[in-house]
């Protein structure tokens, strides 16, 4: 797959993600994407499969009344694609770390995405 498909991909599953269309964001995964959710050095999230995905997906989406990952920068190495995102949101609800509902956050981070097939089989947010 060339960087530039592998791009293509990317920017189609966050532009997705960014408009809560979780069925366009499974449109760009392999059957058995692994998804894994990093933060601050801690595994916070891990799904197998399709199905898995949408379910954290889903959940996810109930979170946020607004959310946007920003493409900063994209470099590809070793046939995966790494992107540099900011990372705005308005939080839905209150969460059990301490944030509250209508509170905005901000971060950086990235985002490395693996692929087979022309779909995306790996993801790993990382922030």
């Amino acid at each position: 797959m060339t960087t530039s498909a592998m791009q293509s991909a990317a920017e189609r599953y966050i532009d997705a993600y960014n408009r809560f269309d979780i069925d366009s964001m499974l449109a760009e995964l392999h059957e058995r994407v692994v998804f894994r959710n990093c933060s601050n050095d801690e595994l916070t999230c891990q799904t197998e499969g399709k199905a898995a995905f949408r379910a954290q997906a889903e959940q996810a989406k109930a979170l946020f009344k607004t959310r946007e990952q920003k493409i900063l920068s994209a470099t590809e190495r070793d046939g995966k694609l790494r992107i540099e995102i900011r990372y705005t949101g308005i939080l839905g609800s209150d969460l059990p770390n301490g944030w509250k509902a209508d509170q905005r956050i901000e971060m950086s981070g990235y985002s490395i995405f693996g692929f087979e097939d022309g779909k995306i089989i790996s993801l790993d947010d990382v922030a």
